[in-house]
């Protein structure tokens, strides 16, 4: 099934391949490996997959693309997000810190060389990573209606951005989501104000991280984690539900219409994304969940 994902935006899957992890920053995935994972992952109706160009220390972009020019899957089959703007100490940059860009140089630059490693001739969406404290806006704008000129970038959004970064850069050029993270463990887009402005703006957010990350389902000892995970495995257990399941009915009740990005390599965990898109539950229920999340009662 396939979003709207802004009246100036792309058309996606309503869930999203999250490629972070399939690369050296996780399943480390060789070239036929990533073909089949793509395959699969189109038949199963999501086609929209969510890269970043720092993902495997500016190595994953590269290693997707390897595997996609011998795919015979058709470009306009998928839709290909990316973002920029964070300079990533490591081996492949040799930059002094951790820093943010978002000059026209370097936007403009980063667009063509996540191109040339994706093998493809155009973004559907770039995404601004991280909002930088000395971003300009105009600067920003000038050079995305460039790269949407040249045919490089189709649609633009932002990434992390607070409601106020996000108002300052949509005045000067539209944007197409704000991609944030949002779990039944990160609650905090949902009273900020950042999936008010979403839906004020008739634009989908995009959740990364959507089932609280490895946090959901690794052991610990931290005690407010543990007891945390345990009130909503006992609200999964009421309704029938599984943990995962859970967390993505939480989001998708939500009015802003989220759209998750699954970083997960695992087919089963889409299977079980699309079906649980499909259940419907109630505003109580919804509550329950939240309670369950939060430890108390709403005031």
């Amino acid at each position: 099934m396939k979003v709207k994902l802004a009246e100036v935006g792309p058309e996606i899957s309503a869930i999203v391949a999250g490629v972070m992890t399939w690369g050296d920053w996780g399943a480390k995935m060789n070239t036929s490996q990533i073909q089949n994972q793509i395959d699969k992952c189109v038949s199963l109706g999501v086609t929209t997959f969510d890269h970043a160009d720092i993902y495997g220390g500016y190595t994953t972009e590269r290693d997707w693309g390897a595997a996609w020019r011998d795919m015979s899957i058709s470009r306009e089959e998928i839709q290909i997000v990316t973002k920029c703007g964070i300079k990533y100490p490591c081996t492949e940059r040799d930059y002094n810190l951790k820093s943010y860009q978002t000059t026209d140089a370097y936007i403009t630059w980063s667009v063509e060389t996540s191109l040339k490693k994706l093998h493809v001739d155009y973004l559907d969406l770039l995404l601004i990573h991280r909002p930088s404290p000395l971003m300009n806006p105009e600067v920003i704008a000038h050079c995305i209606e460039k790269l949407k000129s040249s045919g490089k970038v189709k649609h633009f959004g932002v990434s992390n951005f607070t409601t106020s970064q996000f108002e300052m850069l949509n005045s000067y050029t539209p944007l197409a989501t704000n991609q944030i993270e949002i779990s039944v463990l990160e609650r905090s887009a949902m009273l900020n104000g950042q999936l008010d402005q979403c839906i004020q703006h008739k634009i989908k957010p995009m959740a990364w991280s959507p089932l609280g990350g490895a946090k959901m389902f690794q052991k610990s000892k931290e005690y407010d984690l543990v007891t945390l995970r345990s009130r909503l495995q006992d609200v999964a257990k009421k309704y029938g539900w599984e943990l995962d399941e859970l967390a993505l009915i939480f989001l998708n009740h939500h009015p802003a219409n989220i759209i998750p990005v699954l970083g997960t390599t695992k087919i089963e965990r889409l299977e079980k994304a699309i079906a649980s898109s499909n259940v419907q539950i109630s505003d109580e229920q919804w509550f329950d969940i939240w309670t369950a999340a939060t430890g108390e009662q709403v005031p």
